[in-house]
């Protein structure tokens, strides 16, 4: 029976969020706070693989206490248990702290019940950096695979996993050993709509909840703005674009005022002499 974990992230909704013209930094009073839609994807990957080849789904995730409204979204989905890791020394983190707190409270959880698969979104939405997933797999010593879309096989007895990852050119078709991490793209499912006995027993469940003294082994140092070593200095909203331009009159004309346009460009067609 497999046990996956989902790595998943509350975020503020990035389409209703506001920025703060003074700070110039995101306004998250403005906006609701979701469950990252990459991480749905990835609860929903979970799901699906334990529905084929049996076996239970964990979350997992670090925030503030209302993160547990993140980790009842993902016992709609289906995931059986959910762990929230919660406590103001986490505050401030960064993707190194992130990603060392995530590996510590999946050590714990794998001595409760032994983990088998990871599974995290491409990314979260209010970061977009795609690398906590690959940091908790090398703090776990696992193999990372990105930028998966497609699982084609997990064979629990024999420890591997067939998957086809997105690249710039086509797929890849990688096995890996088990266990091992995965960060999926969107493309890799559709989340359903809830069935109604998931969103009753997600109403009444009641998460796991550990601060940094349930966890084992925890350097404090690693840990929330001690532990970042990048900050977010200035957050700002790009300048509007500009409109379009109207070409007006005949077809010769207008091809005369997109050649004009195209002449005033010409540097940035000019090809480089390679010496």
């Amino acid at each position: 029976m497999l046990h996956i974990v989902a790595c998943i992230k509350q975020v503020p909704d990035t389409k209703i969020i506001k920025m703060n013209p003074k700070t110039n930094t995101m306004d998250r009073r403005t906006a609701p706070a979701i469950l990252n839609p990459y991480d749905a994807h990835a609860v929903e990957e979970a799901v699906r693989l334990t529905k084929r080849y049996g076996g239970t789904v964990s979350v997992v995730t670090m925030g503030p206490p209302p993160a547990v409204k993140a980790i009842r979204k993902c016992i709609e989905i289906g995931a059986d248990e959910g762990y929230l890791i919660t406590d103001r020394r986490f505050a401030g983190a960064d993707t190194l702290a992130t990603s060392y707190a995530v590996t510590k409270a999946l050590e714990k959880i794998a001595k409760i019940k032994p983990i088998d698969l990871i599974i995290c979104g491409k990314m979260s939405i209010d970061g977009d950096t795609g690398q906590v997933g690959p940091g908790i797999a090398r703090r776990l010593d696992i193999p990372p695979l990105t930028s998966v879309h497609k699982v084609v096989e997990v064979n629990q007895e024999e420890c591997y996993a067939i998957v086809h990852r997105k690249i710039e050119d086509g797929y890849e078709v990688v096995k890996s050993t088990l266990p091992c991490l995965l960060s999926v793209e969107k493309t890799i499912n559709e989340v359903p709509y809830s069935t109604f006995p998931n969103m009753l027993k997600a109403a009444k469940y009641q998460p796991h909840i550990w601060s940094v003294d349930d966890l084992e082994d925890v350097d404090i140092k690693q840990l929330g703005l001690k532990g970042s070593p990048t900050i977010v200095s200035k957050v700002w909203a790009p300048p509007k674009p500009e409109g379009g331009n109207i070409f007006e009159g005949n077809l010769e004309e207008q091809v005369g005022q997109l050649l004009a346009i195209l002449l005033e460009k010409k540097e940035l067609f000019r090809v480089k002499e390679e010496h």
